[in-house]
């Protein structure tokens, strides 16, 4: 195509092509808002598909809560928060709705537990103090069900323990409660093994059934034959046997406390199984104590004071207790007041310790035999003082040789046991008896013979000085020549006994000359020793 200078051609310019408008298709107009729309339909999507389920908590309050603010912790991570709180229609209850996140949403099985996590101590622990500062929060414990629950009724205390927790838990029965509260720790050993989780009157209000929880590996030592006491406090006893004084540990004496141990062999038992129901007994002593199936109930009637023999004094078999007193009255009988003091007596006791017993298996004898047998042989019931400090008094079972013969009366209900008197009583008798001698005793006439014959030793004593002064006015110038005769004479024995005396130097000459004697002698002897023949020979001469 040719162009001029100023410019292309008149017949050669492009031409305008008309395009049909297309029928039916979007507008540019509205390709943003569609994007748009499908944003926010994806963002909904998202957040519809992230978002956990819902649910509801029952408290009784709702204090420390506040929706859109308090979280659903469990273990310290959230996975909850509380979206609304209303009251019921009956306004009785707090409904507390709350959603899970998305990754906790199998959190909320049927056993599953929530809880107010406010400050407060619990057994010898403070808990949730953090929520001083960072407000209260509810607390979860998963359950292991696999059914989901989307209800739940929030507890009024958080649980001592969790369900992931290892351990076993045990159910202890007992007639009251005791110093025992949420959180006493329980000892094996004096060692802390667990908790009290938690405690509750029985269905019929006759009893307290107390849930402990045994953490492991320690509740494989709770069998069969283990026996619960409570441990709380100090356990003073002031009984028979004297003053004792046990606790546990400085825990147990705040804030209550309970330990267990095995009876017997712990290997031959089997470990109990998960809530299994044990017996919580008052005190070590009686946990530990075999129970004794045969009881034979008898009478021992005394005559004298049973004052500091109580209920519950032991009866004692040569320091084996073999039973308790249960019942003390008095009883008139033949113009005369007997104490009687009813017992138990727990033939079973002495099963293996007791000869009579082995006598009874030996022979095949019956319990009431036996004891005839024993009564036969001088078997009485005495009261001793078991403690002079307290003055506490128990029953004595012993043999006494030369005991009045007697027999138990089995017609009788309860047989009487014969018994005998007691020593302290026997010596208060005694005293008693020297005293109505003492005072029969005529004190003042004695003491009024007593003066008079004062009187006259008086009499007589002046007499004797009166006496001792005559002899000595006559005596004394014949004494005097007397002591000067006895010192001449004196004198003259000196003078002949000192060595210039005449008869000390003619005694030393004769002592000489028989000195000289006697050397002469000794030479002749040991002359003749020597040579024999000169008695017939004599003495040769000398060369």
């Amino acid at each position: 195509m040719a162009e001029t200078p100023d410019g292309p051609e008149p017949g050669e310019l492009p031409q305008a092509r008309v395009v049909e408008k297309r029928r039916g298709g979007l507008p540019l107009v509205w390709i943003v808002p569609l994007v748009a729309l499908l944003i926010g339909a994806w963002l909904a999507w998202r957040s519809i598909s992230e978002t956990g389920p819902a649910f509801v908590i029952t408290f009784k309050t709702a204090e420390g809560i506040e929706a859109g603010k308090t979280k659903i912790k469990y273990k310290s991570v959230d996975v909850g928060l509380v979206e609304s709180i209303e009251l019921s229609r009956d306004r009785s209850k707090v409904l507390i709705h709350a959603r899970m996140e998305k990754y906790a949403a199998d959190y909320l099985v049927e056993d599953s537990r929530f809880w107010v996590v406010r400050p407060r101590i619990i057994g010898a622990s403070i808990q949730g103090l953090d929520t001083l500062l960072s407000g209260s929060f509810i607390g979860m414990d998963v359950g292991s069900s696999k059914t989901e629950r989307r209800d739940f009724s929030g507890l009024a205390e958080q649980p001592v323990v969790t369900a992931d927790d290892p351990g076993r838990h045990f159910i202890l029965k007992s007639d009251a409660l005791g110093s025992i509260g949420l959180g006493s720790p329980v000892y094996f050993r004096r060692f802390p093994v667990g908790e009290v989780e938690s405690y509750q009157l029985d269905k019929d209000g006759q009893g307290v059934m107390t849930r402990v929880f045994i953490k492991a590996p320690y509740d494989q030592y709770v069998n069969a034959e283990t026996r619960f006491w409570e441990a709380s406090g100090i356990d003073l006893k002031l009984n028979a046997s004297g003053v004792s004084l046990d606790t546990e540990s400085l825990a147990s004496i705040l804030v209550g406390g309970i330990a267990f141990q095995t009876r017997g062999d712990a290997k031959l038992a089997n470990p109990a199984a998960e809530n299994a129901e044990f017996r919580l007994f008052k005190n070590r002593e009686t946990a530990l104590s075999y129970e004794d199936v045969v009881a034979m109930p008898f009478a021992f009637s005394f005559k004298e004071s049973l004052r500091g023999l109580s209920i519950g004094a032991p009866v004692d078999f040569r320091g084996i207790v073999v039973g308790e007193v249960t019942d003390i009255q008095p009883q008139f009988a033949n113009d005369a007041i007997y104490m009687v003091a009813f017992a138990k007596v727990y033939p079973d006791r002495t099963a293996t310790r007791q000869v009579g017993e082995s006598a009874r298996l030996k022979h095949g004898w019956t319990r009431e035999q036996a004891f005839d047998e024993l009564v036969k042989i001088g078997m009485r019931a005495q009261v001793r003082t078991g403690n002079l400090l307290t003055g506490q008094l128990y029953i004595a079972l012993d043999v006494f040789k030369g005991a009045k013969p007697a027999k138990i009366d089995w017609d009788e209900k309860p047989p009487r046991f014969p018994t005998i008197q007691g020593s302290l009583t026997g010596v208060e008798e005694n005293i008693a008896t020297i005293t109505k001698k003492l005072a029969a005793v005529p004190f003042e006439e004695i003491g009024e013979d007593l003066r008079r014959s004062l009187g006259e030793l008086e009499q007589t004593l002046k007499s004797m000085d009166r006496l001792v002064k005559n002899l000595d006015q006559e005596t004394r110038p014949e004494v005097s020549e007397t002591l000067a005769d006895l010192r001449k004479s004196l004198d003259s024995v000196e003078r002949t006994l000192s060595q210039e005396a005449p008869l000390q130097q003619d005694l030393r000459g004769a002592l000489r000359e028989i000195s000289r004697a006697a050397a002469s002698m000794r030479t002749l002897t040991d002359y003749l020793e020597q040579h024999p023949e000169s008695l017939i020979r004599g003495k040769p001469e000398e060369k």
